[in-house]
């Protein structure tokens, strides 16, 4: 494993202030002797701190047996709001790509999944990206494009009727309001070129209405981007793995070989 700081030196908005924290990733760099696949992954907590335990070391695990990369993702959090999450993403992906051929990487192949807020975090990395930036240094002029994202029991919506408020709150900040809720909420940001989606959440998740899985869903089909769906029927709010929950404990699996579907794993 590797502790790679997004930034040298203070990230983009520090504020002293704030703490001390600077955003960084543990990598876990490819094992085969073929480029691999990368997955960058962003654990949920409303913004409001990062569930590495549940949501963040152990889907590492779970992709890297599989083969591929891994990069768990330390993103700032409440106090800071928008754009210190989203830079952080963003970057993270920049420097995979950059240090693709040193982890073993296929620069190509990246995709992101985030829980809850991680979630929504994913789907940001999915529709805020581009082809690099015209300033600042060299892993800023690599882009942040990501060709799959998995938003899991995800905050994919800041509309008030389906949103998780304190989620909303933490990433809006002082600017919490309707119209910038709308613009962003994951439906709403939709672009022509957008990754594939893999989508699931509960029924029965008490936190985040399944509501937020189906609009985001029921807008990318609108546009006939490509989505899979996976709602199953029981199981609480932040279940990880879900390795307690039957039916929902099934997503895993189904994840794995939908990302070996997008980038043709079994042709290799």
């Amino acid at each position: 494993m590797i502790r790679y700081q997004l930034w040298d030196g203070d990230a983009p908005g520090f504020d002293p202030a704030y703490g001390d924290f600077q955003p960084f990733m543990e990598v876990y760099p490819a094992k085969g002797d073929k480029p691999a696949p990368c997955i960058v992954i962003f654990p949920g907590g409303a913004y409001a701190m990062v569930s590495l335990w549940n949501e963040g070391y152990p889907i590492a695990e779970l992709v890297t047996k599989h083969g591929f990369a891994a990069a768990v993702v330390h993103y700032r959090v409440a106090p800071y709001a928008y754009p210190a999450p989203v830079l952080d993403a963003q970057r993270a992906v920049r420097a995979v790509r950059y240090h693709a051929k040193e982890w073993g990487v296929d620069p190509d192949r990246i995709g992101t999944i985030g829980f809850s807020a991680g979630g929504h975090l994913c789907c940001m990395s999915a529709l805020l990206f581009d082809d690099g930036l015209a300033q600042g240094d060299e892993i800023d002029r690599t882009s942040c494009r990501i060709s799959t994202a998995a938003p899991c029991y995800a905050v994919t919506s800041f509309d008030s009727a389906i949103t998780h408020a304190y989620t909303r709150k933490n990433f809006l900040g002082a600017e919490n309001t309707d119209e910038r809720a709308a613009a962003f909420s994951s439906e709403n940001m939709l672009r022509d070129d957008a990754p594939a989606f893999f989508i699931w959440h509960t029924a029965t998740d008490g936190a985040v209405p399944v509501a937020c899985a189906l609009r985001l869903a029921d807008a990318l089909t609108r546009r006939r981007l490509s989505c899979e769906l996976l709602i199953y029927p029981e199981g609480d709010h932040g279940l990880g793995l879900a390795q307690n929950t039957p039916l929902a404990d099934a997503w895993p699996a189904a994840y794995l070989r939908w990302l070996d579907a997008q980038y043709h794993v079994d042709q290799e």
